[in-house]
């Protein structure tokens, strides 16, 4: 009786095991969905911080430090979406971004980079220093959009 009660475990826990690992795989459409939403994201919180540092708008420390959080984590959540499964799905991502991953991952490093200069400039609250690092941070979006991101 406990022989077949095992198998019968046995065979539920294999199951169950090759169910969650089909459930974990996420479709190529949804990973390019979830990328654009999170750029989507970064550009509501990064332009008004541009403004700021360009002085087209007032500086204010408050919004650059909640931004400065919001980003930090944003800024990471896109690149999981540049799974090679998502080559074939239209976007605007340049075919670079999959034949050359050696730039792509230089791209990615410097921006995380640039971003958490950024985040400390931000912490700091010397209003010239964070705006320095808020220009650093949108060359580095603008260097790597001008190199995998299609015109429009």
């Amino acid at each position: 009786m406990s022989r077949k009660i095992f198998g019968v475990a046995l065979a539920l826990a294999l199951g169950a095991g090759c169910s969650l690992n089909a459930i974990a795989q996420v479709k190529p459409e949804v990973l390019v969905e979830q990328r654009q939403a999170a750029m989507k994201l970064q550009g509501k919180y990064f332009f008004p911080l541009v403004a700021m540092a360009q002085g087209r708008a007032p500086y204010d420390a408050a919004v650059v430090a909640r931004n400065a959080g919001y980003l930090d984590v944003l800024i990471r959540l896109a690149w999981d979406g540049f799974d090679p499964s998502t080559q074939g799905v239209k976007s605007r991502t340049l075919p670079e971004t999959y034949s050359d991953s050696a730039k792509f991952k230089a791209a990615q490093e410097t921006m995380f980079a640039e971003m958490t200069k950024f985040v400390t400039a931000a912490k700091s609250g010397n209003e010239a220093s964070t705006k320095a690092a808020i220009n650093d941070a949108a060359k580095a979006c603008g260097g790597c959009h001008d190199a995998f991101r299609q015109k429009q």
